[in-house]
This record gives C-alpha cells, structure tokens and sequence, in this order.
C-alpha cells in the first residue's frame, strides 16, 4: 500500500486507463483522472472515492500544451507534487497504410507521442527536483512487432517506446524511473472499435488463445510504479497473452 503519492492517469474515463485508475486508488494512491469527457473522468473518481480512495476528475486533452499544463496543476492542488504519472491516453483508428489520410496519422501521433511528451514535460522537472518520481507510459506489443491496418497506430507506439528508452537514460540517475507497458489485445472499448475479423485473426495469433483484460495491464502498471521495480528503469513489459516473447 503507498502512502498518498500524488498519481495522474491519462485516458483514465474507460478501459485500460480506467482500470489503473481503479488499481492505483485502491492501493493508496491519490489519483487524478483525466479524459476527454468530464463525466467520464468523474464517474471513475467517484467509483474510488465509494471504495476509500482520493480521486478527482478533470477534463483535458493531452496533445493540447495548455490542457496538459492544466491537467498537472489541478493534480498539484488537489493532491501535491506529482509523483506518479501514467500515460495512458489514446486511440485507435484501422486503414490499409495505402488509405491512411494525413490527418488520421497527425491525429494518431498527436494523441499517442505528443501528448506523452506533453504530460511528461509537465511532471518531470518538479519530479527531478525531488530526486524521485516514476513515470509509467503505455505501448502497445504493435509498437514491437507492428500490426495489419495499423500503421499509423504501431508507429506512434514504437515512438513511445523508444522515448522511454531515451528519457530513462537520461534521468534514472536523478531519482525518476521511467518505464514502458506494452499489452498485447485487451478487451476494452478501443479494441472493440477494430473489426471483427482483425480480431479473431489476432486472438487465433495468441499463444495464451485469449485477450487480456484491463485489469492484468493494471496489475502491470501498479508493479512498475512500486518499490518493488526498483531495479527496472527503460524496460518494456509485456502482458500481451504470447504475442511478444522477449
């Protein structure tokens, strides 16, 4: 159990990043959740707040520069110095490469890269100036191995991944940890958005023969943002039923 580290989740309204809003707050984090829809934000704050959480909502977009300005100052004044950030915002869109319009792939890396970037700029000088903090992004196993119709999706996932790697080079000797999830299909909303016949082609692709659930991402997440990882700075892992085996 921590004691009250002040937590920001991203894309936390639903799905994955709803799960590890849910997670973190049961495990004594204080936990703003952040979406694009208020009601949604607050529908899961109001969910940890039932169970003896803290939690609070807020409305934002990530790969807007003044909403992620926003989104970390109402974590600061609700609950501290943020100490945790999960990056966990996203989309998700299906085209062959060849039908791909621009503003599908500038929409894809804006939410995905951008608002990654943007989110970690906001956390990461007051996290260094206390010489600790942790930052969880998450991927995809696409960004790794790449996906059928989703270029533009595998590309902006490979980048998050590679940006872990380089900022956890950068800063893991000043005290913040920086890692990366990369789950494999999970049955969340997003996913269900993908047609019915990429999916049974990726579930008869999984060793495991199943999709997660948001739940086992969580699980990740919260083992990452614990003492427990101490040891793991820049690392990728994996819960992705098979798809990935590093």
């Amino acid at each position: 159990m921590m004691s009250g580290i002040s937590t920001i989740v991203t894309g936390a309204g639903s799905g994955i990043g709803r799960a590890i809003a849910e997670r973190l707050g049961a495990d004594g984090y204080r936990v703003l959740v952040n979406d694009l829809s208020l009601e949604r934000a607050e529908t899961v704050a109001a969910g940890i707040r039932s169970r003896g959480g803290a939690a609070v909502a807020f409305a934002g977009d990530v790969s807007s520069e003044a909403d992620s300005a926003s989104i970390h100052t109402a974590a600061v004044k609700a609950h501290g110095t943020v100490g945790l950030l999960v990056n966990n915002a996203g989309i998700a869109h299906q085209a062959l490469f060849e039908n791909l319009e621009v503003h599908d792939f500038d929409r894809m890396f804006a939410v995905h890269v951008r608002g990654t970037f943007l989110m970690t700029k906001a956390v990461l000088g007051p996290m260094l100036a206390a010489g600790k903090g942790s930052i969880v992004n998450i991927a995809s196993q696409l960004g790794q191995i790449g996906g059928i119709e989703l270029a533009h999706y595998s590309g902006a996932k490979a980048a998050i991944i590679g940006m872990t790697k380089s900022l956890a080079r950068e800063v893991s000797s000043r005290g913040v940890r920086v890692n990366v999830v990369a789950p494999g299909p999970i049955n969340t909303p997003l996913v269900m958005e993908l047609s019915r016949e990429w999916r049974e082609r990726k579930k008869s692709e999984l060793p495991l023969g199943r999709f997660g659930e948001p739940e086992e991402v969580a699980a990740t997440v919260a083992f990452l943002a614990s003492d427990e990882a101490s040891l793991f700075v820049g690392q990728t892992l994996g819960p992705n039923s098979g798809d990935v085996m590093l």
